[in-house]
């Protein structure tokens, strides 16, 4: 601490180099946190949101084609089937195009049972049983709209030709996903004449370890039929829709480190010339007393503290913007809405941060420090 005073003194003696590389490692960092948190919390949505015993059976040819409705009393019938559940896209919007969030129905009757991870209250489910129109809303899209349990609205169909007009009962909480709002499929098909097919139908299993079992009964049970189906794990079928980001998540962490690497060179290059030109008050110093672990303490310590600042500034930086993007995104950015700076990418940048300074200047630091006492004063001189 003794040394504190000189090693502030020294990181303000040449203002505008110090303020140029501290800018340089925040922007470096600012641009490493935001680009590795993007997968961080895709992969921590995916995990959060995930059930180990639902499962999601749907048309094998393609997401966008239905499977019939019947499947749903085959699949019930099978060992280890708790609940069965099936669902249709609605696609619709709340005022404008860009009002958009994921809705869907459902069937009612077995909501309870097949999310019991979703918070839903009892109060929820006794309005969501009684009310024909009523639907459950996550509290992100509560939030952007505005809107509150009791309240009525209309969803304009855009898959669909014509709208719905639904009663708030309630919120989903928990693991739901922060911006669903779901309402009750019978409501839905006597509006759209009871076609009788379904996009998905979701399998709640009793154990963990009979989810094979299950997924394979399912598919079996519909080979050569005239819509196969494809089951997976809750898992599996969510990451299918993160897997269209997945070359740009890897892109984004490569450039992330690409960008902290040059970084580093450029720091150690100002590190090189920065203790190069201050050799002969080196020289001095040692020849005052002080040793040469201790002049390469200071010198490392000043470069330190400027990484350090330099990634507190990035850090910062990198938090703000990702909060305002998740605020301006809410309830209609989906995976990427939630995006936000995880723990672990903090301290990882902190200790890049703390590593560029220290390995930037390690090597001059050591030269200069260890160097020759009357070579130095006479390159000087």
């Amino acid at each position: 601490m003794k040394y504190t005073a000189l090693i502030l003194k020294n990181l303000i003696r040449s203002k505008r180099r110090t303020f140029l590389t501290v800018i340089s490692i925040a922007v470096s960092l600012f641009v490493f946190s935001v680009l590795v948190s993007i997968p961080t919390v895709a992969n921590e949505v995916l995990g959060a949101t995930a059930s180990s015993t639902r499962v999601a059976t749907h048309n094998k040819a393609s997401l966008v084609y239905p499977i019939p409705e019947s499947y749903k009393q085959r699949i019930q019938s099978l060992p280890h089937v708790e609940a069965v559940v099936a669902q249709s896209w609605f696609g619709g919007i709340y005022h404008e195009v860009y009002d958009q969030f994921p809705d869907l129905a459902v069937d009612f009757d077995k909501v309870g049972a097949m999310w019991p991870d979703w918070g839903i209250s009892k109060q929820a489910l006794g309005g969501w049983n009684k009310i024909r129109t009523a639907c459950l809303v996550a509290p992100d899209t509560m939030k952007k709209f505005g809107l509150r349990v009791g309240q009525q609205i209309q969803l304009r169909g855009t898959l669909y030709p014509f709208n719905v007009q639904l009663t708030i009962v309630g919120t989903i909480t928990g693991k739901a996903p922060p911006d669903y709002l779901i309402f009750r499929r019978d409501y839905l098909e006597e509006a759209a004449g009871r076609p009788g097919n379904v996009d998905n139908i979701w399998v709640k299993v009793d154990k963990p370890e009979n989810v094979p079992q299950v997924i394979a009964a399912i598919d079996e049970g519909f080979a050569n039929s005239s819509a196969e189906t494809l089951s997976e794990s809750e898992a599996s079928f969510i990451g299918g829709f993160v897997q269209q980001y997945r070359t740009f998540f890897r892109m984004a962490e490569i450039l992330g480190f690409v960008v902290v690497l040059t970084i580093g060179l450029v720091a150690a290059n100002t590190a090189a010339m920065s203790i190069r030109e201050r050799r002969s008050e080196i020289a001095v110093m040692h020849s005052m007393g002080f040793t040469s672990r201790t002049l390469l303490s200071l010198l490392l310590a000043e470069s330190l503290a400027i990484g350090l600042i330099g990634g507190i500034l990035g850090c910062g930086s990198a938090y703000a913007l990702l909060k305002i993007f998740s605020v301006a995104a809410m309830g209609g950015g989906g995976p990427l809405g939630s995006i936000k700076m995880p723990a672990t990418v903090l301290a990882e940048t902190l200790i890049i941060a703390a590593l560029i300074g220290l390995f930037s200047a390690i090597l001059p630091a050591q030269s200069a420090a260890r160097g020759n006492i009357v070579d130095a004063l006479r390159t000087v001189a």
